[in-house]
């Protein structure tokens, strides 16, 4: 089976490559047993089991509110805030080619309304907060936002996810705001490729946030990079190099599908096989013991200062853990990043609902929230939006 990538001048060192046809075998023969009877029974054998067991643990905080459970027992404390639309750049698996249609500034979400619903939420038991786009960055009052939420009674972290274009020169304020964390997306540490892959320049801005992050005593900074076959699987071992002297947890993310990013299962590399790469280059790669509610599979290599995790959405999703919740920068309110199902949280609250109003939508659309995703040939039939309109 053959792969060609597209030709420009800067990349001319790609060649019409060979894809893994083992990896093919090995995910199709995958997909034959995820439907197979006995496969059924025994996903949702596991699926509920873990989640009684989420739902009995005699740990769980006794302040999340029933707003916040679903039909699985499952306590959502974590909400990602889409904050824009916008970007500064135009990543290939995030934005169709032809671009999206952007929602109206009149239909966003303001500065108030955000943090109207954000202290609902947190009222009710969220204890993280992550803010996404879009670029959040891009956003003219993100410093007044970060303010405003770190000082919500019951907000433990303040995460955001960034390209990281413009975040060196904003993150000694935004720490004063009180950000917490920080995730930095980069795919590539080639810029010829980085070029090709959001179709802007900036590589050494992205280079140079990520260092600036460190410098300001974020530990780790997590850096995020998803693994596309004949793009920058041979790029594996550089990356982890990040690892070595510096406080940078590498997040290894499989390609999911989302509208307009052409997925498509021969670009997929598995966590099997990203993990093997790591293995077989390093010794002493340990595994650390994840909460149940992570998304990555994180590791440990004998002698780095950091760490290499790998989000297995694809292979080996991580549903019956979920604590996720979406507002996107719309108002729509999203349980499942792979769902198509939304609701308006903005229209009832221009609309003049009272919170008490707003909890019983919150809580209708979390109770309706399904055990597990699709899995990763039906997410791709399926109408979703962009990743860009969703929020990374």
């Amino acid at each position: 089976m053959v792969f060609f990538s597209r030709g420009v001048s800067a990349l001319s060192g790609w060649r019409c490559r060979r894809v893994n046809s083992s990896v093919i075998s090995y995910l199709l023969n995958d997909f034959k047993a995820w439907n197979s009877p006995d496969r059924h029974h025994d996903l949702l054998t596991g699926m509920y089991s873990t989640c009684a067991k989420l739902s009995e643990d005699p740990s769980r905080d006794a302040s999340v509110s029933d707003m916040l459970i679903d039909s699985f027992g499952r306590m959502h404390t974590y909400l990602r805030i889409s904050l824009t639309e916008r970007c500064n750049l135009r990543c290939q698996y995030c934005m169709p080619a032809e671009g999206v249609d952007l929602a109206p500034s009149s239909h966003l979400l303001s500065q108030d309304e955000i943090i109207r619903l954000a202290n609902l939420f947190v009222t009710s038991g969220v204890n993280k907060i992550r803010l996404t786009g879009g670029e959040p960055t891009i956003r003219k009052d993100i410093e007044e936002i970060c303010s405003r939420l770190s000082s919500l009674d019951g907000l433990k972290a303040l995460a955001v996810t960034t390209n990281g274009i413009a975040l060196a020169r904003k993150l000694p304020k935004l720490k004063e705001c009180g950000l917490s964390s920080i995730n930095i997306s980069l795919d590539t540490l080639v810029p010829a490729k980085f070029e090709f892959m959001t179709r802007r320049k900036g590589h050494n801005k992205v280079l140079e946030s990520i260092y600036t992050a460190i410098d300001h005593g974020y530990d780790p900074v997590k850096v995020n990079c998803v693994v596309m076959r004949d793009f920058n699987v041979d790029e594996i071992c550089d990356f982890v190099e990040l690892t070595r002297m510096k406080p940078i947890n590498v997040r290894f993310i499989e390609f999911m599908p989302f509208d307009g990013n052409v997925w498509n299962v021969k670009k997929l590399v598995p966590y099997s096989e990203m993990l093997d790469i790591v293995a077989s280059h390093y010794h002493g790669l340990e595994r650390i013991k994840d909460h149940p509610s992570d998304t990555a599979k994180n590791y440990r290599i004998e002698g780095h200062c950091g760490t290499v995790s790998f989000i297995t959405s694809m292979t080996e999703h991580f549903c019956a853990g979920c604590n996720r919740l979406r507002l996107l920068a719309d108002g729509n309110f999203k349980v499942c990043l792979f769902g198509p199902s939304e609701v308006s949280l903005r229209d009832p609250l221009r609309a003049g609902a009272e919170d008490m109003e707003l909890r019983e939508i919150i809580g209708a659309a979390v109770k309706r929230k399904k055990a597990a995703h699709a899995g990763m040939f039906d997410i791709a039939k399926t109408a979703n939006r962009p990743m860009i309109q969703i929020g990374g």
